[in-house]
């Protein structure tokens, strides 16, 4: 059983807002051997080579930690990786400060989350967007294709050129769940309304697209987007971390002739405002809600290896209001969207991926 997640509650004006409420937060973990004492004191977090402030998933994960803190009682450390040559050295470092609960973030942590758990068992890892298979790790993963489809329902609903676009930080799970879920959702609008949008950047069927090699450098981010632009692009998905503010600057320069997504948390609440008008939604996991809830199974002294796998059923994941574009997205998207969103919990509609959790 996943841990149920919520997301904060959305505007009033967003397409969501009618929704039920997410069921409260589950707080059972799966049976296991005793964590450590020091599991009540002390909790790390290593973050992976994009570093803290990344306005994505290492963000939100210590905004979880930081929460841990001050609502759990429990002391909160976070080690920053600034290269891949960081990693495996500071989830070492963590461990050897005595702490009972060590979080990790990212797929490029998994491989020494693995060897870490594996060397000290008393220890309750978890680890943020990827599977690792031990007793003491938990997977904090989440559906991230549910929310993409409607994300990609709603981008090909505002294109004017009927051609959009997104690119990757790198070829991981993580990353192309979103694309998958982006691809499947333009597809779902194209054959409600008998039009022919195409996605530049990502093809499903082959698992392949474009990729910037890189979380960290905007200036890749911007050159890619001019290249899509130039290309009759007018909507844009970047998934690549810091990399996708490039995606604005690019929109920017060219007189805002293109409408940019965001990713993991609401762009309009962590990007530089000068972005606001160009942000059509965010597609957003509710790492911190997860991070919190971690932190508190441990203090109840079980080991666990019970993923927490957020869903729109359960909140983990969902999209963001429209913001300043509210009005762009008319009223009969919006009943669409509702619709699919109610379609998707249902089952009635499975948004598929070779990525998902």
């Amino acid at each position: 059983m996943s841990r149920t997640l919520a997301l904060p509650a959305l505007a009033a004006l967003v397409l969501l807002a009618g929704c039920a409420t997410p069921p409260p937060a589950a707080t059972e973990t799966a049976g296991g051997s005793e964590a450590p004492e020091q599991a009540l004191e002390c909790a790390q977090m290593v973050t992976n080579s994009g570093g803290l402030n990344d306005r994505s998933f290492n963000e939100t994960s210590w905004a979880g930690m930081e929460r841990a803190q001050q609502e759990l009682g429990i002391e909160a450390n976070v080690l920053v990786s600034t290269s891949e040559s960081d990693l495996a050295p500071n989830v070492q470092a963590a461990v050897d400060t005595g702490c009972g609960f060590v979080l990790t973030v990212g797929f490029e942590l998994a491989a020494a989350t693995g060897e870490q758990a594996e060397a000290n068992p008393d220890v309750q890892f978890a680890i943020v967007d990827e599977i690792v298979e031990a007793p003491n790790v938990r997977s904090i993963v989440f559906d991230t294709a549910q929310a993409a489809y409607l994300a990609g329902y709603a981008a090909a609903s505002v294109s004017e050129t009927g051609i959009v676009a997104t690119f990757g930080g790198g070829n991981q799970p993580p990353v192309t769940l979103f694309m998958d879920g982006f691809a499947a959702g333009i597809d779902a609008y194209n054959e409600a309304k008998g039009t022919e949008v195409r996605l530049l950047g990502w093809d499903p069927e082959t698992q392949d697209g474009t990729f910037t090699g890189d979380f960290e450098n905007v200036q890749l981010g911007q050159t890619q987007t001019q290249a899509f632009i130039a290309q009759g692009a007018d909507v844009i998905l970047p998934v690549a971390g810091q990399v996708g503010e490039g995606a604005f600057r690019a929109s920017l320069d060219a007189g805002g002739t293109a409408l940019v997504l965001w990713v993991d948390n609401d762009g309009y609440d962590t990007l530089p405002e000068e972005f606001r008008p160009l942000l059509l939604t965010s597609v957003l996991k509710n790492t911190e809600e997860a991070v919190v809830g971690a932190v508190s199974d441990a203090l109840d002294g079980t080991l666990s290896d019970e993923p927490i796998i957020g869903t729109l059923e359960n909140g983990g994941v969902d999209i963001a209001p429209f913001h300043d574009l509210d009005a762009r997205v008319s009223d009969e998207t919006k009943a669409e969207l509702e619709a699919l969103r109610e379609q998707i919990i249902a089952g009635e509609i499975t948004v598929e991926s070779p990525s998902s959790p």
